[in-house]
């Protein structure tokens, strides 16, 4: 089943500035399968809640808890942090509290919605029971910490047919949505090459050196030798969960320093991942990649990079042409930017088009060159403004459709993150088979997609 947000493109005729009228003629195509968006916007009566359960409520969770609590009657709450079920509990007296979502799940009965926001290599575990029990599910980002996690979680919402939203929040933002609408529209003509940069380097650095340049990272090279104590309000075999046990340390504990240990996470590529290439990969209305190649220091057997890049190949879609999309983090950058070709901003999303350049971040973006663009009449905006990610979810409950970062979206989007760090560590490029989850070319790396799980976890009902 194919994601209901691929849209027409209309490119412009090559050689001619872009016109506002051949603009509207693109991106009035955009509003139009957006998952029934508008629609979710029309909330039914305020005096209808929902019964939601969060999983994971410190951190984000917690923002989470304060959130649902506004509109909703939530019902339980579980977390492996007793300090953190605490401070929830403040704001949701009523309901019932778990260290153990597998308790949770098994107890509790009367409940619509589930909010997961646990560490990654956990998602799924939480998200899964939830699915097959018929429940919409918001899961923060990324959806899992693996390819094969990810394709379970894709099908098993398919045939729940339930609301699902990941937890993605700047896909809610205006700026992006303004992007998509010029791209689509084909402001710059035909996009045939992509990058995405980051500055973040938390990860595994070749050398202490390196290290230094980053002062927001501890240098890391190994797993510890050593134990600590558990905190005493941590559940420290639950927070582990499938993950191979070992003892306690503060490398791994609390977040974000877990994400860099393969076992828990995926580094900076799967989780600055799902936010800065979800601009291209909505833009571009892109899926499974043909191929994927990544460079980097030589892959350490436990920790994720602190700098590399990852190179995507797409086939055509629709009207848009085959292209090409590059991630950079840490100390990559573009070619174009290091030679001064762009505004160097230290994170950008750039698109390259027959007719021009769009670069864009978080909050803003640049069509390239200006002089060419300087009477450029940018349309009115076409994609409706966003309540917020978590909004979206609620309202798409209570009024029917899918909110703009469901699973059948962001599943793919999520698998295409994991695809570069598998590249990444098998050294090699590959040649993705995305139906069966194969690589023809590299069969070898196919161990990456997938993790054998600790005695007592199982991804099956």
């Amino acid at each position: 089943m194919k994601s209901s947000r691929h849209s027409s493109f209309v490119p412009v005729n090559s050689g001619s500035a872009p016109s506002r009228r051949r603009f509207l003629a693109g991106s009035a195509a955009t509003v139009v399968g957006l998952a029934g968006f508008p629609a979710i916007l029309q909330s039914q009566s305020p005096n209808s809640k929902l019964n939601v359960a969060l999983v994971g409520v410190g951190g984000r969770g917690r923002s989470h808890v304060d959130s649902v609590g506004k509109s909703e009657t939530i019902v339980g709450l579980c977390d492996v942090n007793a300090t953190n079920l605490e401070s929830a509990k403040k704001t949701a007296p009523g309901a019932k509290t778990f260290r153990d979502f597998r308790e949770m799940f098994a107890s509790l009965k009367d409940y619509d919605a589930v909010v997961v926001a646990t560490t990654e290599h956990t998602h799924a575990f939480a998200t899964l029971p939830a699915l097959r029990a018929g429940k919409h599910v918001y899961s923060e980002k990324p959806l899992t910490r693996d390819v094969y996690e990810c394709r379970r979680i894709i099908e098993t919402a398919r045939q729940a047919k339930v609301v699902t939203q990941m937890g993605t929040q700047i896909h809610s933002g205006e700026n992006y949505r303004r992007v998509v609408e010029l791209i689509q529209g084909g402001a710059i003509g035909a996009v045939r090459e992509a990058h995405v940069w980051v500055s973040r380097a938390w990860g595994w650095h070749a050398s202490e050196e390196e290290s230094k340049q980053h002062k927001d990272i501890v240098f890391v090279q190994n797993r510890p030798t050593e134990t600590m104590p558990v905190p005493a309000n941590l559940d420290w075999d639950l927070w582990i969960g499938p993950a191979p046990f070992r003892p306690y340390h503060e490398v791994y504990f609390p977040g974000p320093k877990w994400y860099r240990w393969w076992d828990f996470g995926n580094g900076t590529m799967s989780d600055l991942g799902s936010h800065w290439n979800d601009l291209p990969f909505w833009a571009l209305n892109l899926d499974s990649p043909l191929t994927i190649e990544a460079s980097g220091p030589p892959p350490h057997p436990e920790i994720a990079p602190a700098s590399m890049t990852a190179k995507y190949t797409y086939g055509a879609r629709g009207n848009m042409p085959p292209v090409s999309l590059t991630w950079h983090q840490g100390t990559k950058r573009p070619e174009i930017w290091e030679k001064g070709g762009i505004p160097q901003w230290p994170n950008g999303v750039l698109f390259i088009g027959d007719e021009g350049m769009l670069l864009a971040d978080y909050g803003k973006l640049m069509l390239l060159p200006e002089e060419k663009f300087a009477t450029f009449d940018r349309p009115r905006p076409s994609i409706p403004p966003s309540p917020g990610q978590m909004e979206e979810f609620l309202l798409a409950i209570k009024n029917g459709g899918q909110p703009l970062c469901h699973f059948d979206y962001s599943g793919p989007l999520t698998e295409a993150n994991h695809l570069g760090n598998v590249a990444y560590r098998a050294g090699k490029k590959l040649e993705w088979d995305s139906k069966n989850l194969k690589f023809p070319n590299a069969p070898d790396a196919e161990k990456y997609l997938r993790r054998e799980y600790r005695d007592g976890w199982s991804l099956d009902a």
